[in-house]
């Protein structure tokens, strides 16, 4: 009777090379897979072109003009403050005049003064302005300035300073008239150097 033959029995070195292989292949099999899964999306990085930030709008330009008629007026709103306070308490000192009134405009605001201490009297109250400017030079060594002023005195009162009492208006004193102004304008201060009153012409 014939037997089967049997089976070969697989060297140890046989072993060791099958079992690298398998290993191997499943090493590439892995990485296949990995690299699949983590491709990153390349599209999703690139920016919006929507997104880029818009350019600031220019600033609006500045009109010398207009820009220096706005200093002239607060320049005569300033003066006025400080000669109504002068004339408060007639003196000077104290005040900030001469940084807004030279020449003229400041000679007759002292010379007012003067005129009030010897006579024991100050002013009381505030008188209102319509203040415009009427001409504006701004070429030249010295920029210039005119102002036309609307003046109304009804509740800047003469008084006398001991007692208070106060002086009545001269029957020929138009409450509300023209005052003219001159101004100038020495470095970046608008001075006012002359101050005119036009007690003819009402307003």
């Amino acid at each position: 009777m014939t037997r089967a033959p049997r089976p070969q029995k697989r060297t140890v070195h046989q072993w060791k090379i099958a079992t690298t292989l398998l290993i191997a292949a499943s090493l590439l099999a892995l990485s296949a897979c990995s690299s699949d899964e983590e491709a990153p999306d390349n599209s999703a990085k690139q920016p919006s072109s929507a997104s880029s930030p818009a350019r600031p709008s220019e600033s609006p330009s500045i009109d010398p003009q207009a820009a220096a008629q706005k200093d002239v007026l607060t320049a005569y709103s300033a003066f006025w403050r400080e000669q109504v306070k002068a004339y408060g308490q007639a003196d000077i000192e104290g005040t900030d005049l001469k940084k807004y009134a030279t020449k003229k405009a400041l000679g007759q605001a002292m010379a007012d003064v003067l005129v009030m201490q010897q006579a024991g009297t100050a002013t009381k109250g505030t008188p209102t302005h319509q203040a415009e400017v009427t001409s504006l030079t701004l070429t030249g060594s010295i920029p210039k300035a005119s102002v036309r002023d609307c003046l109304d005195i009804s509740h800047w009162n003469t008084i006398k300073k001991k007692s208070g009492q106060v002086k009545p208006f001269p029957s020929a004193q138009p409450l509300r008239y023209i005052t003219t102004a001159k101004a100038e304008r020495w470095g970046k201060q608008w001075l006012i150097t002359e101050v005119t009153p036009d007690g003819e012409q009402t307003c």
